[in-house]
């Protein structure tokens, strides 16, 4: 029941997806057709898969992160929706695999993946990626995995870049992680953030918004980064710029969020100050390296709930949700209104892979109108009016003749 009612609270909150739907109830535009998801399976997931399932498809859905399922909401998409689910919060990594696999058994017309373990794995049955029509990718971490796919010839089918959508990574990766990064952190640890030393590994658009959200907490926020021109942005933003050997020496928290592996190391945590608390908002686990901490300092202890203490001689590290995603094993994602967003472009680029199949087996970027679609839809729900050129400044805009 608290998971049905979690679903319908998310549905409450999403008014351009309910939108969506509605034009898919009348249409069917997957009429016929399987689609396989691999997303991380909580409220809002499983709106987009009740509204891709009410457009005509048949949906499986498997989690993209072993602690990233909400377990009520998984029993709820199967029980009360109708949605096929192979999904469970504390999978083993053979579990993770093997639901993946299960996934895509109906042979997918269309795969919808965060982080890209679900792509390569179809791309390893040509009895699956034979079939695919194309897909979409979610985050910032999967993007870069299918482009080097691309790049070494091994993607199979087209796979659209949905996170470098404009109403995607504006509004999800900058304002949804920087308040959902928190809303983990602080259900983890019971801990005030102002006045304290936050270092924010990476300042993309997810780092940009846990600096600016922790700032706005009273924070003293320093960015680490390897690219000089958001290192620069960084320092005009008013943030303290420095290496991670140096910033992690005075830091209370350390936030990651870079998309690379190995960002805070046994070797830094030597000079760290005693009670550091490390997290991470990256996609998978490895930007704090646990594994190799526990090979240096012994296997943590339990100290807390989602909150392991590692002993580095006479000093306390604690490391938040195993290194996994903060703000969904921890806390409970992104939210409502943010995901309607997203996944508001997920359904409509789904429905223009169903409509507008692509052969070319590389990564495209979600069609312009569909990102203008979302935005005027979003306008619309809240009320928001906006002004419009007049045919004289059209005609001046698209001039070369007139100038001052």
């Amino acid at each position: 029941m608290d998971g049905k009612k979690k679903i319908e609270w998310g549905m409450r909150w999403m008014p351009v997806l309910e939108s969506v739907r509605k034009d898919f109830i009348s249409n069917k535009p997957f009429k016929g057709m399987n689609i396989s998801m691999a997303l991380h399976l909580e409220a809002k997931t499983a709106v987009l898969a009740y509204t891709l399932k009410q457009g005509g498809a048949r949906v499986r859905i498997s989690g993209c992160n072993p602690l990233s399922t909400d377990d009520e909401v998984a029993a709820s998409l199967k029980d009360d929706f109708g949605v096929s689910v192979f999904a469970k919060r504390g999978l083993t990594r053979d579990e993770y695999y093997e639901y993946l696999a299960k996934t895509i058994e109906i042979e997918p017309d269309i795969i919808i993946d965060d982080g890209g373990d679900l792509t390569a794995l179809a791309l390893n049955d040509k009895a699956v990626y034979k079939n695919i029509k194309g897909g979409n990718e979610e985050t910032t971490t999967g993007v870069v995995r299918l482009r080097n796919m691309e790049k070494a010839g091994a993607l199979k089918f087209p796979m659209f870049d949905v996170n470098d959508a404009l109403m995607k990574h504006l509004f999800d990766n900058r304002y949804g992680t920087g308040q959902s990064t928190i809303d983990g952190i602080l259900t983890a640890t019971n801990l005030v953030v102002a006045g304290k030393n936050v270092v924010v590994g990476g300042y993309g658009w997810c780092g940009r918004g846990i600096a600016n959200k922790m700032r706005g907490l009273g924070a003293n926020v320093t960015v680490t980064e390897i690219d000089p021109f958001k290192s620069i942005e960084a320092h005009m933003d008013g943030f303290l710029v420095k290496p991670m050997k140096e910033a992690i020496r005075y830091a209370d928290f350390v936030i990651t969020a870079t998309g690379v592996k190995d960002i805070v190391t046994p070797e830094l945590l030597k000079d760290a100050r005693d009670g550091i608390i490390l997290a991470n908002s990256g996609h998978f686990n490895n930007e704090v390296a646990v594994e190799d901490m526990e090979r240096k300092f012994g296997k943590g202890k339990s100290v807390r709930k989602n909150v392991t203490q590692y002993s580095i001689g006479k000093k306390k590290a604690y490391v938040l949700s195993d290194g996994r995603l903060v703000n969904l094993a921890s806390g409970q994602g992104h939210p409502a209104e943010i995901m309607d967003l997203s996944f508001s472009i997920q359904a409509l680029t789904a429905q223009f892979i169903a409509e507008n199949p692509r052969k070319e087996p590389k990564v495209y970027p979600v069609p312009s109108e569909i990102d203008l679609r979302v935005a005027n839809t979003y306008l619309s729900s809240y009320g928001i009016e906006i002004d419009e050129l007049s045919k004289e400044q059209l005609r001046y805009i698209n001039s070369w003749e007139e100038g001052t």
